[in-house]
Formats: C-alpha cells, structure tokens, sequence
C-alpha cells in the first residue's frame, strides 16, 4: 500500500528505565504488524509518545482476541477461557505492581501506569472476550454490553493516553469516544457477518440471519452506524493535534467502508468482506493530513 509520511515533529518515544520496557514495546509492535495492517498505518500517524502506547494497548487487545478465536489453534473452549482468565489475572497482578514476565503485558501495565487506566476499563474488556467462548446469539441488551467491553472501553483506553491527563477534556470527549468505537466494532459485525455466523457459530445483530439478510436489515444497521460515524466525527478537531489525524484517518476509513456496504446488496455481504482497496486508503490518509494540519 502506498503510505503517505506523517508529519515532521511529532516527538520521541517514551522513555525507557530499562532495556526490558524497551523491548516489551518494541515486543508490542511487532503484535500489530503481524495482525493488523490497517491499524498498523494508522498508529503511524500518531505522534511520539502517544503511538507507542497506543500500540501497548492494543497489543493487549490483539492478543486476547486471538485467544479467543484463532482457528488454527487445536485449544478447546475450556482451554481458551483458561489461558483468558490467566491473562487477565496477568494484567490485573502487572497493573498493580509495574511489571510482567509476559512482554506485551508489561508494556501495557507501563501505559496504564501513566494515564491511569484502570480495572473499569480492563475488565468489561475481558469480559467481552469471554462471552465470545459462551454467548452464540446475542439480544439487545448483550450487545450493548458486548460493543461498550470490546470496542468502547478500547477508544476509552487510548482516549486517556490522548488527553494526558486532562480530566476535563477526557469527561468531554468520552460521549464521541465511545461512538466510534461502536461504529467501528459494528462495521465489523457488518463485513463479518459470514464467517461470524458461518464458522464461528455467532449472531452479534439480534434477529438477524446470514440466510434471510434483506436490504432494509443492512439499511437499519448502516443508519445506526452512520449517527455514531456522525456522533464521533462532532468531536475529532476537539482531539489534541498528537491524535487527531490518525482519529481523523480512522473515521475516514470507516465512513468509507460504510458508504461501500450502502451500495452492496445485502446478499452479497452475506457472502463476501466488503474492503476497501489499498489506493483508497492512500488516499484517506493524504485527506486526513492535509485536513488536520
């Protein structure tokens, strides 16, 4: 993919007390290469420190979902929920006393030393994560909590790195937070929706049926998406000039993918992952730099 540079004077890296916190950073890192490639670009617009510990968090994440659903792994359900739970008491014992033999739990227990993330947003995180070992078919309420566990306390999380530390402007910008990643968790339900239901044997939209997918089902879950789209974007030139292109990007990529699912038949998204290509989000992100500058 074609990558545009960020801009110049973004920073340096947090500073290390010791060549072990360096390498459980560099160790974050390397999980979001090998996992995430759209993600991968779009922390490249962070500026320094703030991209480093952003990758700390989601490092974390990345690792506890791929617990949870890598299909390669022969773990059964119970094994899975066991190596959860022993991650989960990994970061609770690391978030207490500053450190971790498991690398990419150290790195995260240093940012969430530093910005005060807590247990209130740790553990509806995991236990999101652990439904997807119990719950199949989700109701309203479920995916309400589901959606605030896994991707709501996730843009929380960042959101305290981004404010550093002001309170105030964390208080207000918690409500757009909080909706895009919503919208970003429900896009993905959306482009998923074959193989969630298909190999992974979850329904994350009540009452809806990979089978029977209408084109007025995808227009009620698009126009639900595209008000928190809209909610988030409300907030984005509120953001520090340190995120706010990358935030700006990421909107932008989602917005993308939402008005692409608008125009691909219901039929079709129940068979195939609707992408954006890569020239595409070349072009996003040049948008996103000339429009934060």
């Amino acid at each position: 993919m074609m990558f545009v540079r960020p801009p110049r004077g973004e920073g340096s890296a947090p500073a290390c007390t010791s060549t072990y916190d360096r390498a459980a950073r560099a160790s974050a890192a390397v999980v979001i290469g090998e996992y995430s490639t759209s993600f991968g670009w779009a922390t490249r617009l962070l500026h320094e420190p703030v991209r480093t510990h952003v990758r700390s968090i989601y490092a974390l994440v990345r690792v506890a979902d791929e617990l949870v659903d890598d299909a390669r792994q022969p773990w059964s359900r119970e094994r899975r929920s066991l190596l959860l739970d022993g991650l989960q008491e990994e970061t609770h014992r690391a978030m207490g006393s500053g450190g971790s033999a498991n690398l990419v739990v150290h790195a995260f227990a240093l940012t969430a030393k530093e910005f005060g993330i807590g247990r209130d947003l740790v553990d509806p995180f995991f236990d999101s994560m652990r439904a997807d070992l119990s719950v199949q078919v989700h109701d309203p309420e479920s995916l309400s909590g589901y959606l605030y566990g896994s991707a709501e306390v996730v843009g929380l999380m960042c959101l305290r790195v981004f404010v550093d530390g002001d309170q105030d402007r964390y208080d207000a910008l918690t409500p757009g937070a909080r909706a895009l990643g919503a919208a970003f968790q429900k896009v993905n339900f959306l482009r998923d929706l074959h193989d969630d239901q298909e190999l992974l044997g979850r329904t994350y939209f009540p009452g809806v049926d990979l089978t029977t997918f209408t084109d007025r089902e995808r227009d009620l879950l698009l126009a639900d998406i595209d008000a928190d789209l809209a909610a988030a974007a409300a907030v984005i030139p509120l953001l520090p000039p340190s995120s706010r292109c990358a935030v700006h990007a990421a909107h932008g990529l989602f917005a993308e993918l939402s008005r692409r699912l608008h125009r691909t038949p219901a039929a079709e998204i129940a068979r195939r992952r609707v992408r954006v290509p890569d020239v595409v989000k070349a072009r996003i992100v040049a948008q996103s730099l000339a429009a934060t500058r």
